[in-house]
């Protein structure tokens, strides 16, 4: 039996636009619903509620900032920002507010498939959330026993850089912000302390990746936070 299409909410104000993310979605299997205002997002999303929006935040009748805050109070659907706006501190905005990913105008095609299939399956991954095993690619993080093994080999971590790389692998695959990285792993009153970020992650990269200077699987993502990359699915 073929399991039903994922639904995707287009957000977007521009109808050309709107048409060409249409086009692209349905041709590669999705089901699509669309809006041009923050009004008629808001319906569709009540209405029929999506596997994943994507929202512009330039909207005729507000902010889709305003939109993202309210799909959070009810919907853990995944949300990816297109946008125009390409400044660090609008993509910090964005991810504090709740959105999965951001990226900016221009985009590829092949990169915002990429981005939604990644965010798709984070949001499966976070409905068994019970497992107190964690995998991305070759690390394996056992919340239970706080170990963790690269391909089988067990690496010392101490306990910040166990909850700092466990933090990331709740989230594997999407950029996770400064600010919420400092809250979750040193809490809410070092959201400013970046500098312990580049310090601790520097150390994970030491322990886990072959080529720190080079990382396969720990990200940076200039001015905004990082990114525990997920290793791209084996081929048929």
């Amino acid at each position: 039996m073929t399991e039903p299409a994922d639904t995707v909410l287009v957000v977007e104000d521009e109808a050309p636009m709107r048409r060409f993310v249409r086009s692209m979605l349905v041709t590669h299997g999705f089901r699509v619903l669309e809006a041009g205002t923050l009004q008629d997002a808001e319906a569709a999303a009540t209405e029929s509620p999506p596997d994943l929006v994507l929202l512009d935040l330039g909207l005729p009748d507000g902010d889709g900032l305003d939109l993202l805050t309210r799909l959070r109070e009810w919907s853990q659907a995944p949300v990816i920002v297109l946008s125009a706006r390409g400044r660090e501190e609008d993509k910090v905005k964005a991810l504090d507010a709740g959105a999965d990913d951001y990226l900016t105008k221009p985009f590829g095609t092949s990169e915002l498939l990429a981005r939604i299939r990644v965010a798709l399956r984070h949001a499966r991954a976070q409905k068994s959330t019970d497992d107190p095993v964690l995998a991305v690619g070759p690390i394996k993080i056992d919340q239970a026993r706080h170990e963790v093994t690269v391909e089988g080999t067990l690496i010392h971590l101490t306990p910040i850089e166990f909850r700092l790389l466990a933090t990331l692998a709740k989230s594997a695959g999407m950029v996770v912000t400064h600010r919420r990285l400092l809250a979750e792993v040193w809490g809410p009153t070092h959201e400013r302390d970046t500098h312990y970020l580049r310090i601790y992650m520097k150390q994970l990269r030491e322990k886990l990746e072959a080529d720190p200077v080079q990382p396969r699987f720990l990200l940076t993502e200039t001015g905004v936070g990082y990114r525990l990359l997920l290793p791209p699915p084996a081929a048929a």
